[in-house]
């Protein structure tokens, strides 16, 4: 029997996108729903209940959608809310964490860099994971104000985005850093720009194949891969402008639906 029920994915927007592009490459048969909640972006600046009565009210929808796994495609989120979700409903759900432990592990200059929203840097989940793997390493957090709104409008290449970054890596490399985390799921499409900023020396990592891994990992312990070879049925929905989200999928144009939402 195939388990041909979706994979639920919600993010505070389109950044979840690149979560979903990494599940898609290692798992192309499972079928998928992806909620964009643009409407609320960013989750960075809510209150802790906000962001936790946001991530209820998703993953509730992707339950009534037949969703057999919710995958927290948002920093934020998880670091909030993922532990109040796994109390509350009774299906695996896979969250996402700023990779300090590959970066803490690799780094050479003992210094890491991490650029995050406020709620993902002042959750009590980033204190502790941060703080298990840091006795001897520095970490330099900057908060990405403004950066999740621009890669909303579809403003990626814009002055003002290049010149946020400018100053938000500033006294990462003043304090030499040789490894940037990136702690929210927007910031993977900010990835060739901050390439042009960063000396070759320092690394980016971001949690997307991480999250893949894991989320095939999931589906084979509770045996819930879908064994289809048949075309998958890959739905998107979003409660705000559907061109932007249109825009960061086009190389999956022929492939994908995407339609508006009231949630």
């Amino acid at each position: 029997m195939y388990n041909n029920k979706p994979l639920g994915i919600f993010d505070s927007g389109v950044g979840g996108t690149s979560i979903w592009k990494e599940i898609h490459s290692l798992l192309p048969f499972e079928n998928t729903i992806y909620l964009a909640d643009s409407k609320n972006a960013p989750y960075g600046y809510k209150s802790v209940d906000e962001i936790i009565s946001l991530s209820i009210k998703n993953t509730e929808l992707l339950l009534e959608m037949g969703c057999k796994i919710i995958v927290v495609a948002c920093n934020t989120a998880t670091t909030n809310a993922i532990s109040i979700l796994r109390q509350k409903f009774n299906v695996p759900i896979i969250g996402i964490e700023p990779a300090i432990k590959p970066a803490a592990l690799k780094t050479q200059s003992k210094n890491i860099g991490i650029l995050a929203t406020k709620g993902t840097l002042n959750s009590s989940l980033f204190m502790s994971t941060s703080g298990e793997v840091t006795n001897d390493i520095s970490i330099i957090e900057v908060i990405g104000e403004g950066l999740v709104p621009l890669i909303e409008e579809g403003n990626i290449d814009s002055d003002e985005t290049i010149m946020l970054l400018k100053k938000y890596l500033q006294p990462m490399l003043k304090a030499n850093i040789d490894y940037l985390v990136l702690g929210c799921s927007h910031y993977p499409y900010l990835i060739p720009q901050l390439k042009k900023l960063l000396p070759e020396n320092v690394s980016i990592i971001d949690s997307g194949e991480a999250i893949a891994r894991q989320t095939k990992n999931i589906l084979d312990l509770y045996n819930l891969a879908s064994l289809s070879k048949e075309k998958p049925k890959l739905q998107f929905f979003t409660n705000s402008e559907i061109n932007v989200l249109r825009k960061f999928l086009i190389d999956y144009s022929n492939k994908v639906t995407i339609k508006n939402l009231a949630f």
